[in-house]
């Protein structure tokens, strides 16, 4: 297997949340979801980081003090984010791929314009090795 397409899970069935949304609407996306972490995505469609569950905890306590109404006027851009997924091109090894997915539960792929087109989850990955180098089980 030499083509991470066979692995992804294109950007219309992703949940993402977009660059210009608020605290509350992130938090909205998340449990609707029922990720811990979410790709961010700009309006022209390139990814922008990831935004994980502490994250916004911590922004919700740090930045708005516990109080909702201050989280609808806080966007999510100003949020300290305690570690990005770090994206691959529609190109990337295999072994790359891997390499990432071992420090990361999913993998954003971009394409050769930095478009976001999907992500690639570490489940994925071990699913199709379960299968493969253990079939019988």
């Amino acid at each position: 297997m030499n083509n991470i397409l066979f692995f992804l899970t294109p950007k219309a069935m992703c949940a993402f949340v977009y660059d210009d949304y608020t605290i509350r609407q992130a938090l909205e996306k998340m449990e609707t979801a029922g990720y811990s972490a979410l790709p961010i995505l700009n309006k022209r469609g390139e990814y922008r980081g990831t935004i994980t569950e502490g994250d916004l905890l911590w922004a919700l306590k740090n930045m708005c003090y516990l109080d909702m109404r201050q989280a609808e006027a806080r966007r999510i851009m100003e949020i300290s984010r305690r570690k990005d997924n770090i994206a691959v091109r529609v190109t990337t090894t295999m072994h790359d791929l891997v390499q990432r997915a071992s420090t990361q539960n999913f993998v954003p792929v971009v394409d050769d314009k930095e478009t976001f087109i999907g992500i690639v989850t570490r489940s994925s990955i071990i699913k199709y090795c379960n299968q493969h180098l253990f079939p019988d089980s």
